[in-house]
């Protein structure tokens, strides 16, 4: 049976805020990495897009203006990726202890949501240029595709390898491979349509590139959500997790209450009581703590740590509050 009397937690102040300030240091130098990247990848995309849209147009190329279409969706995408990013670098208000950074899984939500859209609209018209297939200028539309191609191929450089472990920036960076891969079917899709005469190669395979975006779309929406509704994050085992701490040191008996939930990407939090034996100094629980922290922090990547320290078996006119020097009158 769990005895609760008289509850210590304890946490290091000074060492907490050292952690956190470096840890917004190094956030604040991968945005502004990611800000001029993403600036970037926004003009190119942005003047690709009218062009493909118009040269669809003119050259009566469903595949172009899909990709025109898609292209836009990436390009909105991208833009609410740099404002998001914008408004998690401000200054976390007192109101909101955490900060502004579930701004940036918001706005990956958003991004899966027009991935979908994206997706449904390329299969509908994919659908109604099977059933109908039209002549195509298959030189300009060769022509086109080759401009995209390149185009997508630097936005794709761009975002490669910046916030690689940001579920939102990544989000941009799907979006952009999707794109490419687009690129690669509408430029084959030209040739064989030229060398062939099939006019159906170009709905079919913008048909399989949408199908391919929308298992992209369902798995970021998936992981988006999961942040959102305060998952376990997916690489911790929470039996795993409770062995481990348990076993960090030989005088813990117990742990309960356990939450383990991601705030945004990369940045993982805990907090969980802790049960031992009898009475214990501050300085012994602070030990304990310690080899807590850095259980959680080098095996599972958990920066945020919260426990609570309880005593079993102690009456609770014993219990000393923190900062005293011992936990039990009289020693």
């Amino acid at each position: 049976m769990r005895h609760h009397h008289g509850p210590i937690a304890l946490h290091d102040e000074g060492h907490e805020h050292d952690d956190h300030h470096g840890e917004h240091a190094h956030r604040h130098v991968h945005k502004h990495a990611e800000r001029s990247r993403i600036v970037a990848s926004l003009a190119i995309t942005g003047a690709m897009m009218v062009a493909e849209f118009i040269g669809g147009l003119l050259t009566n190329s469903l595949a172009l203006v899909s990709d025109a279409g898609h292209m836009a969706t990436h390009f909105v995408a991208l833009a609410v990726t740099y404002f998001a990013i914008l408004i998690a670098a401000r200054p976390a208000p007192i109101e909101r202890s955490y900060g502004l950074y579930r701004t940036e899984i918001l706005a990956a939500f958003v991004n899966g949501l027009l991935l979908l859209g994206a997706t449904a609209y390329i299969l509908y018209e994919s659908a109604v240029r099977l059933i109908e297939p039209v002549p195509i200028a298959t030189i300009e539309m060769f022509i086109v595709a080759v401009a995209g191609l390149v185009v997508n191929s630097v936005s794709m450089l761009l975002l490669a390898g910046v916030g690689k472990h940001d579920l939102n920036v990544r989000s941009a960076f799907l979006h952009m491979i999707g794109d490419t891969l687009s690129s690669v079917a509408v430029v084959a899709g030209a040739v064989l349509i030229r060398f062939t005469g099939w006019l159906r190669v170009d709905p079919i395979l913008s048909a399989l590139i949408a199908l391919l975006i929308g298992i992209w779309s369902l798995q970021l929406l998936r992981d988006s959500a999961n942040i959102l509704l305060e998952s376990t994050p997916r690489h911790i085992r929470l039996p795993e997790l409770l062995e481990a701490l348990a076993a960090a040191s030989s005088e813990i008996r117990d742990l309960h209450d356990v939450h383990v939930w991601e705030i945004t990407s990369t940045m993982y939090a805990i907090s969980a009581h802790v049960t031992v034996d009898g009475a214990r100094t501050v300085e012994q629980l602070a030990r304990i703590r310690e080899s807590l922290e850095a259980c959680a922090r080098g095996r599972f990547h958990i920066g945020h740590t919260i426990f609570q320290f309880e005593s079993t078996g102690v009456p609770c006119e014993h219990v000393v509050p923190y900062g005293a020097p011992h936990a039990v009158k009289g020693q």
